[in-house]
């Protein structure tokens, strides 16, 4: 049976779990999940034929709905069906990963750490990260295979005090789970393109014009949306090819004409001359770095809906973060060979653009490659909204969002619209309120540095789960040695605002260097206090308990409403 810690539920679950006492131990879920992938493909949930019109979207045995936390262990139906193959999982790692951050932050780290060497090891520092924190995911999306990612693993993981996990990383996702940043570069490369002045406002109406198009075919049309992130996938790594195989060329050709010397690589000391080791620009350099990466998860938060959930994220996740390492590693080398280190310096996010002019000067490739830039960035913002919108769609199953019914349906057009709805509007406020400028810094900076709470408490969770559930089956088990490493390095960047501030007091910003730190940690204490005045302040006050009751929507999605019961 479920632990006492476990989230209270309503008959219909308590139902099925005598059911599950009767014909399986409850903490057998490995046994459970073998009777699932025994079954005939054409009618097992983890094929990708879409379920039966009458089923809900969530776990069925015996007739019953399960929506306790304790079976997150076993797979479960959705109303969309599997459509995710294993080559869609991985380009929605490699869409994800590459989209504006290498082309726009070089340019940034380089000018925050001062010299080559020192932002090249930033990026190799960057993958070892990405590497430590996918063997954690990698873990806890074979072990928990449900849409929702971090939120699933960290209701699992911390259940007392009841609803604080849930709440906490529900208030962030909608605060934070914006796209904002890759619409900006997206709408910054279009006008360099066709060489239109900067300008703020065309900018913002391109980046909200964009993501209104992504929300619409996301909403309306969701295999054409899988099908163009896919395709947008590979032309990302057309683009990265051309870029290497251009700068190659310029190499052999013994650099740019008219361009001054490069960096000298086999030069110890010019490569790191005027290197800046202060952790406070250091730290901030890393969060830059660490977005680029980011994605490397992006399959876990839409388990739901992969054919062979488990089977595809063992392999698919790291083949894409071995892609992606490479691919970055070799892209830093090749700015670095073609523009001068000033030009990097002051280059901002268009690196990528000023490296194509150099290469190719003034004429159409000045045009066309940029756009190419911009493609990218645009199928970055499809993965993105994708994924985001299937977590905020778990958000609101779960009862945590005003009109959670309406959210949590998949109907009219059988897609999460509701999740996307909720998706876009944040993202809007972000591009069109902040004045431009370092508003693309500072976004980097206050996205990244609440995600280090919540990377920490998974490491911890994680160590905990061996310790308290060791039954529970692992089909992959992260290194010791990658868990500890990634609970030290989010404790070093969390403390990182307080240790060695940058001497003018504003580093990579022109505003004080740790508002981001404020910001996000606001947010992290606002949930914590939101919290505890909804389920135990207000409640103790009138009267009443919070319980969960399981439903069942016209399109056959579960949800679970929060409904108060008087104290006796």
């Amino acid at each position: 049976m479920p632990d006492d810690s476990s989230s209270a539920s309503s008959s219909a679950s308590s139902s099925a779990s005598a059911h599950i006492e009767e014909a399986e131990p409850l903490l057998r879920p490995s046994a459970f999940y073998s009777k699932y992938e025994a079954t005939n493909a054409r009618s097992s949930p983890l094929s990708g034929e879409p379920p039966p019109p009458d089923s809900a979207s969530s776990l069925h045995y015996h007739g019953e709905i399960l929506r306790s936390v304790e079976y997150d262990t076993l797979p479960e139906d959705v109303t969309v069906g599997r459509n995710i193959s294993w080559m869609s999982a991985y380009m929605l790692i490699i869409s994800r990963m590459i989209g504006s951050g290498i082309f726009a932050t070089p340019g940034v780290i380089f000018k925050s750490v001062g010299s080559v060497g020192l932002s090249l090891l930033l990026w190799l520092v960057g993958a070892g990260i990405a590497a430590c924190g996918l063997s954690i995911s990698l873990e806890l999306g074979c072990m928990l295979p449900r849409s929702g990612g971090t939120k699933v693993y960290l209701e699992f993981m911390y259940r007392r005090p009841r609803f604080l996990a849930s709440t906490v990383y529900a208030v962030n996702a909608v605060l934070l789970g914006f796209t904002a940043s890759n619409a900006i570069v997206f709408a910054r490369y279009i006008l360099f393109a066709f060489q239109v002045e900067h300008n703020g406002f065309a900018q913002k109406l391109i980046a909200v014009l964009m993501l209104t198009a992504i929300t619409i075919i996301h909403g309306c049309f969701l295999k054409t949306g899988i099908l163009i992130q896919n395709s947008l996938g590979w032309a990302k790594i057309l683009v990265v090819i051309i870029m290497l195989f251009a700068s190659l060329v310029a190499f052999l050709r013994a650099g740019v004409p008219g361009s001054t010397p490069t960096v000298n690589f086999f030069s110890w000391e010019e490569i790191w001359r005027d290197s800046n080791w202060r952790w406070g620009a250091v730290s901030t350099a890393i969060f830059k770095v660490s977005y680029s990466y980011a994605g490397y998860d992006n399959v876990n938060n839409v388990m739901n809906e992969v054919k062979n959930p488990i089977r595809t994220l063992k392999t698919a996740a790291p083949a894409a973060l071995l892609t992606i390492c490479i691919f970055y590693l070799l892209l830093n080398l090749a700015y670095f060979s073609v523009l001068p280190v000033d030009e990097v310096r002051s280059s901002g996010e268009l690196i990528a653009g000023l490296f194509f002019q150099k290469l190719f000067g003034q004429g159409p490739a000045q045009t066309v490659l940029p756009l190419l830039i911009a493609v990218s960035a645009f199928g970055n913002v499809m993965v993105v909204t994708f994924a985001l919108a299937r977590v905020n769609q778990e958000i609101a199953r779960q009862g945590f969002l005003p009109f959670s019914r309406t959210l949590s349906s998949s109907r009219p057009f059988n897609a999460p619209l509701g999740g996307l709805i909720v998706h876009y509007i944040p993202s809007v406020l972000v591009i069109t309120l902040p004045p431009p400028g370092d508003v693309y810094a500072f976004i980097l900076d206050v996205e990244g540095y609440p995600g280090q709470f919540f990377s920490l408490a998974v490491s911890i969770g994680l160590l905990m789960l061996r310790h308290t559930r060791p039954e529970l089956t692992r089909p992959f088990r992260a290194w010791f040695a990658a868990v500890y490493l990634r609970i030290a390095m989010s404790v070093a960047l969390l403390a990182s605002p307080f240790v060695q501030p940058p001497k003018d007091g504003k580093g990579d910003v022109g505003f004080w260097y740790g508002t981001y730190a404020v910001v996000g940690t606001g947010i992290i204490v606002f949930a914590i206090l939101y919290w505890y005045l909804w389920t135990v302040a207000v409640p103790r006050w009138r009267g009443y308990r919070l319980e969960e009751e399981v439903d069942v929507l016209e399109d056959g999605t579960s949800i679970t409403k929060l409904i108060k019961v008087k104290d006796d």
